[in-house]
């Protein structure tokens, strides 16, 4: 059983970009949720994708499993989601000894950024890098499931 470990934050200014990979195109959708628990389906790129079940009440630390996915049954999948489909690009940006995922939220939730941390144990304590705003690690309103069956219920600062 895999462990997800990570802390989130929205993001202040865009000097993330500066070490920032390429990015890939993100496009997610979940296809149950509940309080405690989800599955969702996630195209990386066109080119990959992954079912991703994801079980936990922490806001720091849930159980997540995933499995590959063949591509006709992803696209299948998106079509039966609940709530809206998330299009995102995700960039990674190496900062001190983690390595930051920024997400560039696209079509309804244009306007959007949040980066996350992964971390191998819950004592980690990575250096955040100036670029980051506000920590939202446990805020639901800023969850990918809640931000496709809820939409952006928060005003960005």
């Amino acid at each position: 059983m895999a462990k997800e470990i990570e802390r989130k934050f929205l993001v202040a200014s865009d000097d993330w970009r500066e070490r920032a990979d390429g990015g890939i195109r993100l496009r997610q959708a979940y296809i149950v949720t509940m309080e405690d628990r989800s599955v969702r389906v996630r195209i990386h790129g066109n080119k990959w994708a992954r079912l991703t079940v994801k079980i936990g009440k922490s806001a720091l630390v849930r159980n997540e499993y995933e499995y590959d996915l063949p591509m006709d049954d992803a696209r299948e999948l998106l079509t039966q989601a609940v709530g809206i489909v998330i299009e995102k690009r995700r960039y990674r940006v190496p900062h001190k000894s983690f390595t930051w995922e920024v997400d560039v939220y696209e079509g309804a939730l244009e306007g959007l950024v949040v980066a996350e941390v992964e971390m191998k144990k819950e004592t980690d304590l990575p250096a955040l890098p100036a670029w980051l705003g506000r920590e939202i690690t446990g805020d639901r309103r800023y969850s990918n499931q809640a931000l496709a069956t809820e939409g952006l219920l928060v005003a960005q600062p």
